[in-house]
């Protein structure tokens, strides 16, 4: 028999005390907004709004401490415990709000229970409507569902001790994501190190082209199947490495010959034309070729094919992301508002480092190899990620089966 077993079962309605605290709305006052999270994870603070602003004939105010839920999602797990933080909030008339028996039932207590998958599963699972996504979980049935209940002293003793293991936790975790922003620091510091502290002679970018920047081609009308594959923007914005994404395609109705000329080709680099993250404006990347390839670049990237007398596709890839390069970039996007673009006449003034052939191999290989065990790491610590986040609902269900 574990010591869960041991502890007296309770209606939830026996320690909680429904409330109502509905006021007429106002509209020439301000209202701060507070909703609940999905999948038990607690209250969230929403908007602010004038009472002009909505229709709402009446709001409810909440307390810090409170217990709430909204009933028609309740069956994915909208409840949770309004923090000091929420305090003197309003919810709409779907959710319900309870004051816990502050003689018998720590506040911390039932929002540590209802974090358990199974708790608040087998309580929102009680709701009922021929809409799943509109079902409700009525008061009445809420208040008959049962929990485990320890005197309120051991109650207290085994939220200390969840909350002190939760705060080890968030430690680990913040120190994870210390190491993950380091482990992504070190490619664009040793990017530095390598391209702007070397002195290396630098030119601009259109010396080293064999042609002149060429955009994509112009919007086509999209097919289920039978087209031809068009790179979406975040085929090169968006992608993780310095490598075209292929998956971020859709299929367009172009001809052969309206594609030809904007066909990827083995090692042509492409660069951000616009964006309104000046951190993804002529972001670079590099394709590969595997065997032939269909696909062609829409006009929101522009193609660079470089002389490879001069430079090296792949070292130009690291040269536009060198950090002198990336300023020249945002000088530029001083003088934009919304979104910015670059001109092909842009891309042939960028003034960016240019060492011998052979040295841009070796950089190319360092920095290649850098960021191997740098993905080699972020996918250890998405790992011990996961097992963090494991951890905490491991902590429970041994807190709530007696075992803290």
């Amino acid at each position: 028999m574990t010591a869960q077993t041991r502890w007296p079962t309770v209606r939830l309605g026996e320690v909680l005390r429904r409330v109502e605290r509905f006021e007429p709305r106002d509209d020439l006052r301000e209202y701060q907004f507070a909703g609940t999270y999905s999948f038990a994870r607690g209250i969230f603070l929403g908007e602010r709004k004038p009472g002009s602003m909505f229709r709402l004939p009446k709001v409810q105010r909440v307390h810090a401490g409170d217990f709430v839920y909204c009933k028609i999602m309740a069956w994915e797990g909208a409840f949770g415990i309004v923090p000091n933080e929420a305090d003197g909030c309003v919810l709409s008339g779907a959710f319900v709000v309870y004051e816990p028996d502050a003689a018998s039932i720590d506040p911390r207590f039932l929002g540590f229970f209802f974090r358990l998958p199974a708790n608040w599963q087998a309580i929102g699972g009680q709701s009922s409507g021929t809409n799943v996504r509109r079902q409700s979980l009525h008061p009445k049935q809420f208040e008959q569902a049962t929990i485990p209940l320890p005197p309120l002293a051991k109650q207290q003793q085994i939220v200390a001790r969840i909350e002190e293991l939760a705060a080890l936790i968030d430690e680990a975790r913040t120190l994870r994501q210390r190491s993950a922003e380091e482990a992504t620091l070190l490619v664009s510091r040793a990017t530095a190190m390598l391209l702007d502290d070397a002195g290396w002679e630098a030119q601009r970018l259109g010396e080293l082209l064999v042609e002149s920047p060429r955009n994509g081609l112009s919007p086509k009308p999209e097919v289920e199947s039978g087209g031809r594959p068009m790179l979406r923007i975040n085929a090169v914005s968006s992608s993780p490495t310095r490598f075209v994404d292929l998956t971020a395609a859709k299929q367009v109705d172009a001809t052969d010959d309206e594609a030809e000329p904007f066909t990827l080709r083995h090692d042509d680099v492409f660069i951000v034309r616009y964006n309104g993250d000046i951190n993804r404006v002529a972001k670079p990347a590099i394709h590969k070729a595997a065997g032939e390839c269909r696909a062609v670049f829409p006009d929101k990237l522009m193609r660079l094919r470089p002389d490879l007398s001069k430079m090296s596709p792949d070292f130009l890839v690291f040269a536009l992301n060198a950090r002198s390069v990336r300023e020249q970039i945002e000088e530029l996007g001083k003088t934009t508002a919304g979104n910015i673009g670059i001109s092909a006449g842009n891309a042939k003034s960028f003034v960016v480092p240019v060492p011998p052939l052979a040295e841009q191999r070796r950089i190319v290989a360092e920095l290649d190899t850098l960021q191997a065990v740098v993905d080699t790491a972020k996918h250890l610590q998405a790992e011990t990620a996961a097992q963090l986040d494991a951890l905490l609902p491991s902590i429970l269900d041994r807190a709530f089966g007696g075992g803290l």
